[in-house]
């Protein structure tokens, strides 16, 4: 039997897996590219992934976990230390695999009853632990979606749309 915990952490999971394959997809000389000046480069929205990981997972497991205890930019300092010297696509894609291992491994521990309690969101209203995960997993599918179009603009087929093809 699965629980919600179990599935939550399954639809992470496959959120995570979907950002790698987008970006073994690429080249190193891909993790420049930004398709307008004031977009980010695929290495910088990788690194966002990485922040925004670690500070989902650090604050739902945390017992006074808050996503207004400090302000965003405090939040992403605490949380992004040592992730802004991650450059390469090789460093990139061993710190989204070392992050989720053991973020997914946070929020398990945490347990299921944890994850049932509230929490307040960046907007200031209360939800649940596992609620404001299901959120910080569209957030990263939507980065997946980027990496994908990128991938796209630089001529390439995105990872998801070969698996559906049959191609990859």
């Amino acid at each position: 039997m699965t629980t919600l915990l179990d599935e939550s952490l399954e639809n992470w999971e496959f959120a995570r897996l979907g950002v790698i394959e987008e970006l073994e997809n690429l080249e190193e000389r891909d993790m420049r590219f930004a398709p307008h000046r004031e977009s980010r480069t695929v290495a910088e929205l990788v690194r966002h992934i990485l922040e925004s990981g670690t500070m989902m997972a650090g604050e739902l497991s945390r017992p006074d976990g808050d996503f207004r205890r400090k302000s965003y930019p405090m939040l992403m300092k605490e949380y992004g230390r040592g992730i802004a010297s991650r450059k390469t696509r090789v460093q990139l894609l061993a710190g989204l695999r070392r992050m989720h291992r053991e973020g997914a491994k946070k929020i398990a521990d945490a347990g299921e009853i944890h994850m049932l309690q509230t929490i307040r969101g960046f907007d200031g209203k209360y939800g649940t632990r596992l609620a404001w995960m299901a959120h910080a997993i569209a957030h990263e599918e939507y980065h997946r979606g980027q990496l994908a179009l990128y991938a796209r603009l630089a001529g390439k087929t995105p990872a998801l749309t070969r698996l559906i093809e049959g191609s990859s």
